[in-house]
């Protein structure tokens, strides 16, 4: 392998975490190359529902995050000239028939905005496609949403009209001198740098153990039905009140993640559906946590999984054309991203392990490029001490 032409920043990963970051720094003068493994990329930014839920802050440092990052998302297209198909819509969280729903609303009261409670008739006058008999009332929220991939692109096309470089190739490896980060070794070549952080979602942790570095960041397999255009129209985003996912998460620091396995060692379906403005829809979703990140998926038993609970929540969707997609995402202990310097390194970098990631990876990509330019920042403050031994 040969030396290619030194940069300021390699980026590891294309998602929305990279892209963002890249787009950033870029916009600092700094020569930055953003590697991504896929032409074609296969990553949770894909197969994301969109969602900005700006109203889901607990505490200061997410109130602050949130409200910026709803902020950037209401300007963005502008900022990058290109259409992220952002739009404010109504969030319905449906209550199952056999819950409380003044004990549901009451487990929301941690939440920056209160929800409003409705009963099963105001709910199927707010959403039509639901069914009546499999809810005892609904959640009512405001929501953001966004085109994911869209989003995306439209960060890497104005990355790469401020100079930047994207190249599709996959990272194999971080080359060091002692624990210092030089640059990156992928499957056809090596790229020098000063600096180098990993976006790489889930598997930033493979990444990062090749170099003998374990940290707290974890992966769920999560499985989704994307469906054609159709004519049928939901008029809000629909998700279930009780989201399982997060217990999920809340609990994986507890497995084994040193040895892979290849069986789920946790699994939870929460029913859902989106629609975007094309008349696609993302229906879903199962999470799994299984700790080999190249474990066999088994589609057309989550496939018929979704489908089966879509049918219950929202039947007229349930058979709808569409092909199931499998991805992992990537998330940190106790909801807390891994953002800042790797202990006892020089030079090396982590931006990744978000909840909320659509949300946040805006504004938190604003605030490392100020800290990393000798700015105090509060929020990195916060944040830097994350990026610990597991």
């Amino acid at each position: 392998m040969s030396w290619m032409k030194n940069y300021d920043w390699i980026v590891i990963g294309g998602g929305i975490t990279g892209s963002a970051l890249s787009y950033e720094l870029a916009k600092q003068g700094w020569r930055v190359l953003l590697l991504e493994k896929d032409v074609s990329p296969n990553n949770a930014t894909c197969y994301s529902y969109g969602g900005l839920a700006y109203w889901s802050a607990t505490t200061e440092l997410t109130r602050q995050l949130y409200q910026e990052g709803i902020e950037i998302h209401r300007n963005l297209a502008a900022e990058l000239d290109a259409d992220t198909q952002f739009r404010e819509v109504d969030l319905v969280l449906t209550i199952d028939k056999n819950d409380s729903p003044q004990n549901i609303a009451a487990s929301y009261t941690q939440f920056t905005i209160q929800p409003q409670l409705l009963d099963v008739k105001e709910a199927c006058q707010i959403e039509p496609l639901l069914n009546p008999d499999a809810i005892s009332g609904i959640l009512r929220l405001p929501h953001g949403h966004i085109h994911p991939e869209k989003t995306n692109r439209a960060y890497q096309q104005a990355f790469c009209r401020l100079g930047g470089e994207i190249k599709i190739e996959r990272a194999v490896r971080i080359l060091q001198q002692k624990n210092r980060a030089i640059g990156v070794a992928t499957h056809k070549q090596n790229y020098n740098s000063d600096r180098l952080v990993v976006c790489a979602g889930a598997l930033s942790r493979a990444l990062l153990q090749e170099a003998g570095i374990s940290l707290p960041l974890y992966f769920t397999h999560t499985w989704a039905i994307v469906t054609e255009p159709t004519e049928i129209r939901l008029r809000t985003l629909v998700m279930p009140a009780v989201q399982q996912r997060f217990t999920l998460e809340a609990n994986a620091s507890q497995v084994p993640w040193d040895i892979p396995n290849s069986q789920p060692l946790a699994q939870i379906l929460d029913v859902g559906a989106i629609q975007f403005l094309d008349g696609r829809l993302i229906l879903g979703q199962i999470s799994s946590i299984t700790t080999d990140a190249a474990a066999i998926s088994d589609m057309v038993a989550a496939e018929a999984q979704i489908r089966a609970g879509i049918a219950n929540i929202l039947p007229e969707l349930a058979n709808l054309r569409g092909t199931c997609h499998h991805c992992l995402v990537a998330f940190g202990k106790n909801s807390q991203p891994l953002v800042g310097t790797v202990e006892n390194w020089t030079g090396l970098y982590l931006f990744s392990g978000f909840t909320s990631t659509l949300l946040v990876a805006s504004p938190l990509a604003k605030h490392f490029v100020r800290w990393i330019g000798g700015e105090t920042n509060q929020i990195m403050a916060l944040l830097s001490g994350n990026s610990l031994s597991e």
